[in-house]
């Protein structure tokens, strides 16, 4: 840690630390720390208030992001140059949104031109009738479609999307269930086209529609991979692959072809929607400096509890049905993105890193998990987010007391209430932000989502952190290919449990 770093933190450590009752005595408090900003499909609120940041803490992290050079790592990110050093990468999934190197742009315009094409062929009935698509895929691969297709598809899809990422059969039966494999593509989502848990899921989609009197399996199976030529060496034709750039990175990879299934279920233009939604926010990101930059400054809040305050988890909890898959994919986003215990240059992290992501929808967790963060010994960080237009037809009171219930909880979360028997007593002062969108649509997804990208990439960058590569996934994986290939030995407990299970 260089000098100015180390000053910039030592700053910040030394921060008065008031409470939230005396932070919202300030006239001021709502304004300063709260924001709207305006997007193609509404507007989204964003609220820290009720978080522990002031106008000191603002100005400290202010200062850690000019020592860190956070301007200069934007800028070489949007520009293209290799920011992940580990793997010798430039991270470019904002030109998937028109947003970066022009080259890189114009080569994204190039896919999603081929992608678009295709997407409107099957809709259009040029491979027969196609009512069902299994997507396969994991990971990035996975997580991102299946989070934008419940979000969007809910009011009827255009095609009927199962996403299947566990190599557990029964989670490839039950998507079997739901489909007709006279009217079934396949989507095999793979960056490399060699990730083992896909292509043996891939591989029994095959014997699925070749044993349900499909003539040519890989007739339909649609190729989403920054490896074209393993896709078509693995059999499917290249009118049927669609390409993305090695430069994108798979837990950042939903605008480009693995967004495939999304385009699919939703229609090109709604797709295009989202890239747009998403494009907003890079410009604000790429255009704001200090804290009104809106990923910088929830980085800010972040730091302040993961790194000054100690707290080792931050929660995430969707007031819509329509999010719950968000805590899921955002566990993958932050945790794999910044769960690291080595600064870019390779020496070890002076503190904490990535917090523990969870989460769940509202109002269910207020039923399971809320009780904790009320009167529990954690204090937990965490985000609410809603939409202000229901997503429902139903009576007006399920909305109203969803939302009631959201705004209900960080007001709770806050002030508290005392009591003179303990057990009914509730110590306040604990921390939550909200994000309120106007409507949750295809563009205010894109925004939501990227906001969050870039919201991890500004902590990586305080933290001086690599956020774009995940070597800690590989060891497990490696050991799990030993197993099956036989040969290796390990420790007793590990060579008991294969004996016990029949793999030895």
């Amino acid at each position: 840690m260089n000098n100015t770093v180390a000053a910039a933190w030592s700053r910040l450590e030394a921060l008065d630390r008031p409470d939230l009752g005396q932070l919202f005595a300030a006239p001021d408090r709502l304004t300063t720390l709260s924001a709207r900003l305006d997007l193609p499909g509404g507007a989204i609120r964003f609220d820290w208030s009720k978080t522990h940041l002031d106008a000191a803490h603002l100005s400290a992290f202010e200062d850690l992001a000019a020592a860190v050079g956070f301007s200069a790592r934007r800028a070489a990110m949007i520009a293209g140059e290799a920011i992940n050093a580990t793997e010798g990468r430039a991270v470019e999934h904002t030109a998937q949104r028109g947003i970066g190197d022009p080259e890189s742009v114009a080569l994204a315009g190039a896919f999603h031109a081929r992608m678009a094409a295709l997407v409107r062929a099957i809709h259009a009935g040029a491979l027969g009738e196609i009512r069902h698509l299994i997507h396969i895929g994991i990971g990035g691969s996975a997580l991102g479609p299946a989070l934008a297709i419940d979000a969007l598809a809910r009011d009827g899809a255009l095609v009927d999307v199962q996403v299947v990422s566990n190599i557990d059969g029964c989670a490839l039966e039950a998507a079997f269930a739901r489909c007709d494999p006279a009217a079934t593509l396949i989507a095999v989502a793979s960056k490399t086209f060699t990730t083992t848990e896909t292509m043996t899921n891939a591989a029994s989609a095959l014997d699925w529609l070749r044993d349900n009197g499909v003539a040519d399996p890989y007739g339909r199976v649609v190729a989403l991979t920054a490896s074209p030529e393993k896709a078509v060496e693995w059999g499917v034709d290249e009118t049927r692959v669609l390409p993305f750039s090695e430069s994108v990175g798979g837990r950042y990879s939903l605008w480009s072809s693995i967004g495939f299934p999304v385009a699919l279920a939703l229609g090109w233009e709604d797709f295009a929607e989202f890239l747009d939604g998403a494009a907003a926010m890079d410009r604000h990101f790429l255009e704001t400096d200090g804290a009104a930059n809106l990923p910088l400054r929830a980085a800010f809040a972040d730091l302040l509890y993961a790194r000054l305050r100690h707290c080792q988890t931050r929660a995430c909890f969707a007031y819509d049905e329509r999010l719950r898959l968000l805590p899921s994919y955002l566990q993958q986003l932050e945790m794999e993105s910044n769960g690291k215990r080595v600064k870019a240059d390779g020496s070890p992290v002076d503190g904490p890193t990535a917090p523990i992501t969870w989460g769940g929808v509202g109002t269910d967790a207020q039923h399971a998990v809320f009780q904790l963060l009320h009167q529990g010994t954690h204090v937990v960080p965490v985000d609410f987010i809603a939409a202000i237009a229901p997503g429902d037809e139903l009576s007006p009171d399920h909305h109203r007391n969803l939302l009631a219930n959201c705004f209900a909880q960080g007001a709770a979360l806050m002030a508290g209430k005392s009591s003179d028997d303990p057990a009914r007593a509730y110590p306040g002062d604990r921390p939550s932000a909200t994000i309120l969108l106007d409507d949750l649509n295809p563009a205010t997804l894109g925004a939501l989502i990227a906001f969050h990208e870039h919201r991890t990439f500004a902590n990586a960058v305080l933290m001086e952190i690599n956020a774009f590569d995940q070597f800690g996934v590989e060891l497990g994986k490696e050991i799990a290919k030993a197993i099956v290939g036989g040969g290796a030995s390990f420790d007793s407990s590990t060579e008991a449990l294969l004996a016990e299970a029949g793999i030895r």
